[in-house]
């Protein structure tokens, strides 16, 4: 099994470097490990950094969003030959001692999508970003039919199947509720996997705002009537 890390990085030229040199290099089942860092138009010393410690590394002239960087990892995962994609933060809030726990339903061919729950166990999280979370699942089930304790989770794992099956369209964070949709909608399996989180000062100041999320919620209904195939 040929495993991808997609890493989507916006401004995170601080802790880019720190978080890559973190991630394991063998992983039982994994023949290759292969590490892609999405530059999503940083303005700082991101790029440099993310090209010093990554394998691959593509990169976005102007900021397009966090889904935007996403569905370019997940192609990039595509054509450089990925069995399963593993998307990680990078601003280090991730632990990676729990990227193979991550993919072995998928290996044993258990599951489609595996997310990342931080929710199981928020112990440690703040009480405004568990509210959040909630909210959002919520959300996620009135606009696309899809479950899950954690849908705005930035840490899981995708097969390669489910790469090639989902239509994703979202630019900005929406791209997490809309993976948990077309999931239902592709009729692909999902599981959850509890992961532990690592709270800093800095990792607290990039979470989203209310504010973003109702603009989430707004594009998240866009994308149901303008409806897929």
């Amino acid at each position: 099994m040929r495993l991808t890390i997609v890493i989507p990085a916006y401004n995170e030229g601080k802790v880019i470097a720190s978080v890559l040199k973190s991630l394991p290099k063998k992983i039982k089942g994994a023949k290759s490990i292969r590490t892609i860092v999405v530059n999503d138009g940083s303005i700082d010393n991101t790029l440099s950094e993310a090209k010093k410690h990554a394998h691959h590394v593509a990169h976005h002239v102007i900021n397009l969003g966090a889904g935007a960087a996403v569905i370019t990892g997940f192609e990039a995962a595509k054509k450089i030959g990925t069995d399963v994609v593993v998307m990680l933060d990078a601003d280090g809030q991730h632990n990676p001692k729990n990227i193979e726990k991550l993919i072995q339903p998928i290996i044993k061919q258990k599951a489609d999508i595996v997310i990342g729950t931080r929710m199981l166990n928020s112990k440690g999280m703040p009480a405004i970003k568990v509210f959040g979370n909630w909210a959002m699942n919520v959300m996620t089930y009135i606009t696309t039919g899809g479950w899950s304790t954690d849908t705005q989770s930035g840490m899981r794992a995708i097969s390669r199947k489910a790469l090639d099956r989902m239509q994703l369209q979202a630019v900005g964070f929406e791209y997490c509720s809309e993976i948990v949709g077309e999931a239902r909608r592709c009729k692909l399996k999902m599981k959850e996997v509890p992961i532990q989180t690592i709270y800093t000062d800095y990792s607290k100041s990039k979470g989203q705002s209310i504010i973003n999320a109702i603009n989430i919620f707004t594009r998240l209904i866009t994308i149901r009537l303008t409806g897929k195939k």
